[in-house]
């Protein structure tokens, strides 16, 4: 009789947790078919030539909290072709972020960063941080988070059936199915720290500004050491007043003084 009620309050949960899923999915698609209009309307004005109108329109889509890889790729395409170097970066990066593996947005964000007067070579990584990159690159930061909540919920229903099974062949299997979805739990909940701690802690951006001079110290008794151009992808490191302290992808750091960007980290 316990084990009856157990096992029907687990059903219950399930059934409650796919309903959750199922509602939570249908919102998101009303709140797209919102915007699609918009977005096809954008779509349809680039094909036209109008890449000013198309602006506005994919801007438009994003005023009604829609973001997607396509989105930001379209809106780096528009602003590519109308010779705007910063935004069209900007919008790759963007696009980037949410399709890292796609070899469009690559391909066409190495043609807009041709376009930019700094050739920076980034450091190169060692061979431990390109395989920690790669796995943690697999998914999302949301995604890591889903998949750790599925796991921990496999490991509660496979423990549960492992307590109350008689048969020693299923105790043993639900034991070992408990114990992987407990070891997979803890890796996707780990990385998904380590995402959330890397986006929070290291932020970067796009300059906006051309001719902007980065100085040794935030002040200007200090000296200029190099100078960087509209379109550059810097890392912010420090705020100080009207100064900021910033990264470049070789390495050098300096303070730039009322310099224009925009964060990749919104």
């Amino acid at each position: 009789m316990r084990r009856t009620i157990i096992f029907t309050s687990l059903l219950q949960l399930s059934r409650n947790f796919i309903l959750g899923i199922f509602l939570m999915n249908s919102f998101i698609l009303s709140a797209q078919g919102a915007s699609k209009e918009s977005f096809e309307a954008g779509n349809a004005a680039y094909n036209e030539g109008d890449f000013t109108k198309a602006i506005s329109f994919y801007e438009e889509t994003l005023e009604m909290g829609q973001h997607s890889a396509a989105l930001y790729f379209n809106l780096g395409n528009a602003y590519y072709r109308l010779n705007k170097v910063a935004e069209s970066i900007f919008y790759f990066e963007k696009a980037k972020q949410l399709d890292p593996d796609n070899n469009d947005i690559k391909v066409n964000s190495a043609f807009a960063k041709n376009m930019t007067i700094d050739a920076i070579e980034a450091i190169p990584e060692s061979q431990l941080a390109r395989i920690q990159k790669g796995i943690f690159g697999l998914f999302s930061l949301t995604a890591w988070s889903v998949f750790a909540l599925i796991w921990v919920w496999l490991f509660a229903l496979f423990f549960i059936a492992y307590l109350f099974v008689k048969a020693t062949n299923s105790k043993r299997i639900f034991f070992f199915l408990s114990l992987l979805s407990l070891v997979l739990f803890v890796g996707s909940l780990s990385i998904s720290f380590t995402l959330d701690q890397q986006q929070k802690e290291t932020q970067y951006a796009i300059l906006f500004s051309n001719n902007i001079d980065i100085w040794s110290e935030p002040n200007q008794r200090g000296e200029i050491q190099f100078t960087l151009h509209e379109g550059t992808k810097i890392q912010l490191l420090e705020a100080l007043d009207e100064w900021n302290k910033i990264r470049i992808a070789n390495g050098s750091e300096g303070w730039i003084k009322n310099a224009e960007f925009k964060s990749l980290n919104n």
